[in-house]
């Protein structure tokens, strides 16, 4: 039986090239980058070719980037360090920060810390898209702000926020902000404000869309390696330079301080390769080709199989998302009918597989409850094919059929 991978929002599978370019530094080039003999330097030098790597993808300086564990702790770093560093140098200002309500946990999670700390946070509502409202934004942003955080790509039904724009709307506001500084005399305006900063999860972003970070107006973004085709277990923060910081992990002096920890050398070759692959030409071809596959997969899935429900829009959604709700079916159900036929789907984030509550994402885009628990993600990547897709849907047909004639909820429709 053919196994088919329709989850790659979860995780996807290490690049050939990518693997290669790992594999010496397991074993022959295995030192500590921090070491001064020998071993250590070749080690480092495969650290900061892979900075120089992340560096040229995401445009920025090689000192502007913090390597981490993944985007959970890049997340986790960007949000509480640049608030609480903001905090130290401010005690007993209020600070507020904001961010969406479509967020994932790592997101949510340190900002409801902050929130327990003293710290104002705003939830974006978003569309029946699961899209934020630039004007909502304009609106919440005032001059006690000190940080705002939005997911690029929703991991979910794979929603794009408009960064770009959100990034100007924020620009402009520091520009406003430090011209009525100005403006008033030296002697009575105090010290100079600080600027709004503005984080973006680009987890689900980077395989899809324009990372550049001076193109989007970004201060600081997160990102995964197991997400582009790399291993699990590293990541990045991008940190533009006088961004202020408070390390969360300290004692070893790594990172230019902001992040204490042996480097993971074998990963961040790994993460450096997967990103070195992006190229702007090759991005450009796996969309449209993602996108003709995902759109020709909900095609055959809307005619063959009534009541199934598109969750995703396509007008505002990255090429691999299609996440669909079968009434009458819990999700659940569906996911294991589709294991047990060699074919790996999701019925949402994989850092949330295990809780039973519908989707945060789904009920703030106004879906009903029970509707949510219908629902079932699925995800492209650069190696599924037509013939699969057509496999997969065959499958799904068949298992949403049985379920639903032992469903006593659709049968008494």
């Amino acid at each position: 039986m053919k196994r088919i991978y329709l989850d790659h929002s979860a995780t996807t599978p290490v690049d050939k090239k990518v693997l290669r370019a790992m594999m010496p530094y397991f074993q022959d080039k295995f030192g500590n980058p921090s070491s001064i003999h020998s071993f250590g330097q070749q080690a480092s030098k495969g650290v900061e070719d892979a900075r120089l790597a992340a560096s040229k993808f995401l445009n920025c300086a090689p000192d502007e980037i913090i390597f981490t564990s993944g985007a959970t702790e890049a997340n986790n770093l960007a949000i509480k360090g640049i608030v609480g560093a903001i905090k130290k140098k401010n005690p007993g200002k209020k600070i507020r920060a904001i961010t969406s309500v479509i967020e994932h946990d790592s997101v949510l999670e340190p900002f409801s810390e902050l929130e327990r700390s003293g710290v104002e946070v705003i939830h974006l509502p978003v569309t029946p898209g699961g899209v934020i409202k630039l004007e909502e934004l304009r609106k919440a942003i005032d001059d006690d702000t000190a940080l705002v955080s939005l997911m690029y790509v929703n991991s979910e039904v794979g929603s794009i926020q408009p960064i770009r724009e959100a990034g100007k709307i924020i620009h402009k506001h520091n520009e406003q902000r430090l011209k009525k500084w100005l403006s008033g005399k030296p002697a009575s305006r105090g010290e100079k404000p600080e600027p709004v900063y503005f984080h973006t999860d680009a987890t689900q972003a980077v395989n899809f869309l324009n990372c550049d970070t001076k193109h989007n107006f970004l201060d600081a973004l997160s990102l995964s390696a197991h997400k582009i085709y790399g291993p699990k277990g590293v990541g990045l923060l991008y940190l533009k330079n006088k961004t202020p910081i408070s390390a969360q992990a300290t004692g070893g002096h790594h990172e230019l301080n902001r992040r204490s920890g042996t480097l993971n050398v074998p990963g961040i070759v790994g993460l450096g390769a997967a990103l070195s692959q992006l190229s702007a030409a090759k991005v450009l071809k796996n969309n449209a080709r993602i996108s003709r596959l995902r759109d020709s997969f909900i095609k055959k899935i809307t005619a063959r199989i009534p009541d199934a429900v598109l969750n995703t829009d396509l007008r505002t959604a990255a090429p691999g998302h299609a996440h669909f709700s079968f009434l009458g079916v819990e999700g659940e159900s569906i996911l294991i009918a589709l294991d047990l036929e060699g074919i790996a789907v999701s019925t949402g984030s994989a850092c949330a597989s295990n809780r039973l509550k519908a989707s945060h994402v789904l009920v703030a885009m106004g879906i009903p409850v029970e509707i949510a628990h219908n629902s079932i993600r699925f995800t492209l990547g650069k190696y599924n094919s037509e013939k699969e897709l057509s496999q997969a849907v065959r499958q799904l047909e068949a298992a949403v059929k049985k379920l639903r004639k032992i469903s006593t909820e659709y049968r008494s429709k």
